[in-house]
């Protein structure tokens, strides 16, 4: 495929980058606004840590962070054991990049690129969902703390 396949949203949040952070990577708060595995730990998230899911079918999907610049930037690499092409580490990742705005926060939300795989149209559609719904999460949870 040609043409890149990356969500990109973004959303004003009216509360600090540090508030905005906490609700990125503490995992009471991603629970509510992404999926974890029911045994993942409490403590924060950060480089290095991974969550999988195992599959029924013996597939296994994992995420892990790759890049934590703490209040500015959040990468988090997406792999499956069931994708046909195995893109390499990042290149399909989630990447929340936060911008102070005196006081308030942008955050920016991209996810992909999707055109690295087979049904890459049917990961970026569900991506599209995913962002417009988790940023109205971590804008509530943000601006509550």
């Amino acid at each position: 495929m040609d043409q890149k396949l990356i969500v990109k949203d973004g959303i004003l949040i009216e509360q600090t980058p540090e508030k905005v952070w906490e609700v990125l990577v503490d995992p009471k708060y991603v629970a509510q606004w992404d999926e974890l595995p029911e045994d993942y730990p409490d403590e924060k998230m950060r480089e290095g840590s991974e969550a999988a899911w195992e599959h029924p079918d013996g597939g296994r999907t994992v995420t892990k962070i790759i890049k934590a610049d703490e209040m500015k930037e959040l990468v988090i690499a997406l792999t499956s054991l069931n994708w046909e092409d195995q893109p390499k580490e990042g290149d399909v990742a989630y990447r929340y990049t936060l911008e102070d705005q005196n006081g308030s926060t942008l955050l920016k939300i991209e996810i992909g690129d999707f055109s690295l795989l087979k049904n890459g149209q049917d990961y970026y559609d569900a991506s599209v969902d995913f962002a417009s719904q988790a940023k109205e999460v971590i804008k509530q949870l943000a601006e509550r703390l």
